[in-house]
């Protein structure tokens, strides 16, 4: 554990927080946790430096916001699998958002498949993008654009209960919609 063997965390794996591990912590005084949760109280950063280094774990800040900073002792690789480990849970938790594209001609049939598609997509808890690429003089005809994304939404809804998240936008290239399943 002695200075020589600290290794910067890794750029790819927490891309949002920069964190402190040993030695790269800059407060004088910290509230030490140990790796079983129990709080060990108020110390010296050379104390809590000295309790890690004789359990051959690491002093990992785990936030700077409290005064004094919290610090844990833990593994530092074990400290880093279980916060990408979070990070993944929260992006499932959140939903996708998936794209549907629609086309100006497309015939009836292939918006029921379509439709049958999304039904899966918000099914799994992910959210749609509804969009349509105007092109020409398709972009004179907006309106009609938009009545065929509302009748994709009125047959969708028909499948399951849908809610619009954003209503029907024109963009430079021709109109989104964003829809989520309503539970």
């Amino acid at each position: 554990m002695d200075e020589g063997s600290i290794s910067p965390s890794p750029p790819n794996i927490l891309k949002y927080k920069k964190t402190y591990i040993n030695h790269q912590i800059r407060a004088k005084e910290v509230r030490v946790v140990d790796s079983q949760g129990a709080q060990l109280g108020v110390m010296s950063l050379s104390q809590a430096l000295l309790k890690a280094q004789e359990q051959g774990l690491d002093l990992v800040q785990i936030t700077e916001k409290a005064d004094p900073p919290v610090c844990k002792i833990i593994n530092y690789g074990k400290y880093l699998y279980w916060e990408n480990k979070k990070e993944k849970e929260h992006k499932k938790k959140s939903g996708e958002l998936k794209g549907i594209r629609l086309s100006f001609k497309m015939s009836e049939h292939d918006m029921q498949v379509k439709a049958l598609l999304a039904k899966k997509f918000l099914e799994k808890g992910d959210k749609i993008k509804i969009e349509m690429k105007l092109r020409g003089r398709e972009k004179a005809l907006k309106s009609f654009a938009i009545e065929k994304i509302k009748k994709f939404i009125d047959q969708l809804n028909s499948l399951i209960p849908i809610k619009v998240e954003k209503e029907i936008k024109a963009e430079p290239r021709g109109l989104t919609a964003i829809i989520m399943h309503n539970k």
